[in-house]
């Protein structure tokens, strides 16, 4: 089935049956019917979603139309901890053939299942995935997410089979052997986090191998929200085209959403993910266009339905249709989570806007973290940021010019100064993951 999606030997959509590709009300109509399913699905079987209908007087037949989604209740982060580990399945564990959790670092991990049908579906959206940015069949995947209980690297795994590529399922780490099989194996495609593949050039550079050499020309990077800022820097860097893709745990993995090859927004794979914006303040639904927090709705999951799932991701709808043909909608780049903010003296602050001052600056390396103290009960705020060889090694003008302009642009976009330490390359941890920006020493002592 998967297969009919490709039209020829080089794996791109053909036009007429690609679900990216359906007129939009013959994607509503799927959209509905499978919305309705789901919703009867999870009424069924999880008790949670059952007697919060029940509380508002719901019953499946409650949804008629695709606004009726308005009218069930959210689902949350804290859902899945208070019901672990499997208080939110749908099916029974005869037929669930695969469990992923997260790391639980906060507290009990969270557990997400998939019946074979799941898998299947998981696995094609990748595929569409990698399709929507210039992957074909034939090409030779490096796929550095992590696997195991992580998502990202048995998603992207199944989904570049699927699309027919040659995957190499190197995952996370032993970034000098990742060098090596990019080069000797001739990659032509890598996944993996976008700050993990900063340390891969980094390393390259080190080890005298030029990426922008090898055929290596496609970057696809998640798990981790970048700005446009680290994209160039990636693409001068590498030489490929960085692409960003959506997806999260609770809802499949990565395959929710996709950039194409306009690298405008966010292509959401609709038929499978119903997307909503609401202020996330007051719940209530924004129209397209408006900026606020994305839910998700799994249309199509059988042993794990999300309804109304709370992502806590900013973005919003884009409304103009994309130069690339999809009929499906986008959003744009998720840039900032309502619950990564910070507040000092009053000024709401995001990792991603020290990012976006940081890369303006020349002599500024894309590693930095942001450190929060407190001192005599007011909160305080220092970011450590690396600086080329060149700018370090003249630490009486160098340092003090790059330290002087890129203390003016961190004031200019969060408008408030910041204690700045500037450190030499390889000060900073590496991370093979997801890296960790915010180091929170507010409690400490």
């Amino acid at each position: 089935m998967l297969r009919e999606l490709w039209n020829d030997a080089e794996g791109g959509f053909h036009p007429a049956s690609a679900p990216d590709f359906l007129p939009e009300t013959a994607l509503r109509e799927v959209q509905l019917r499978r919305l309705r399913a789901v919703v009867a699905r999870a009424y069924e079987h999880v008790e949670l979603f059952r007697s919060r209908l029940d509380e508002r007087g719901l019953t499946p037949d409650s949804i008629q139309q695709l606004e009726d989604i308005q009218r069930l209740p959210f689902t949350v982060k804290t859902d899945l901890r208070d019901t672990y580990p499997f208080g939110l399945f749908a099916s029974p564990m005869s037929d669930v053939v695969r469990l992923h959790a997260s790391s639980g670092t906060t507290g009990k991990p969270i557990v997400v299942a998939y019946t074979r049908e799941d898998v299947e579906v998981w696995s094609e959206v990748m595929a569409r995935t990698f399709a929507a940015c210039g992957m074909h069949r034939g090409d030779i995947l490096q796929n550095a997410f992590g696997y195991g209980l992580f998502t990202g690297g048995l998603g992207a795994h199944y989904g570049g089979e699927t699309l027919g590529a040659t995957v190499i399922p190197i995952s996370g780490g032993n970034t000098d052997r990742q060098i090596m099989l990019i080069r000797d194996f001739q990659v032509s495609a890598l996944c993996c986090t976008p700050s993990y593949f900063t340390h891969m050039v980094e390393r390259a550079r080190e080890l005298g191998v030029d990426l922008r050499e090898l055929p290596l020309k496609i970057g696809i990077f998640g798990a981790e929200p970048w700005t446009d800022g680290m994209r160039k820097h990636i693409e001068a860097e590498a030489g490929i085209k960085a692409y960003d893709i959506y997806g999260l745990s609770e809802i499949t993995g990565p395959g929710v959403a996709s950039e194409c090859s306009t690298q405008e927004g966010l292509h959401i794979f609709e038929d499978h993910f119903y997307p909503e914006i609401i202020d996330p303040e007051t719940g209530e639904a924004l129209p397209d266009g408006e900026e606020g927090e994305l839910v998700l709705t799994t249309l199509s999951k059988k042993a794990m339905p999300m309804i109304r799932y709370r992502t806590r991701d900013i973005t919003s709808i884009i409304t103009e249709p994309c130069a690339c043909g999809r009929t499906i909608r986008r959003m744009r780049r998720i840039g900032r989570r309502s619950d990564d903010m910070f507040i000092i003296r009053g000024v709401n602050v995001f990792p991603s806007q020290i990012e976006a001052a940081l890369l303006r600056v020349e002599g500024t390396l894309p590693h930095y973290q942001i450190i929060l103290t407190r001192a005599h009960g007011l909160d305080q705020i220092a970011v450590e940021v690396e600086v080329t060889p060149e700018v370090f090694s003249d630490k009486i003008r160098g340092l003090e010019e790059v330290r002087k302009r890129l203390a003016q642009a961190i004031e200019h976009i969060i408008g408030i100064r910041v204690e700045l330490r500037l450190v030499e390359p390889r000060t900073i941890a590496r991370s093979e993951g997801k890296a960790k920006r915010v180091i929170d020493r507010r409690n400490e002592g």
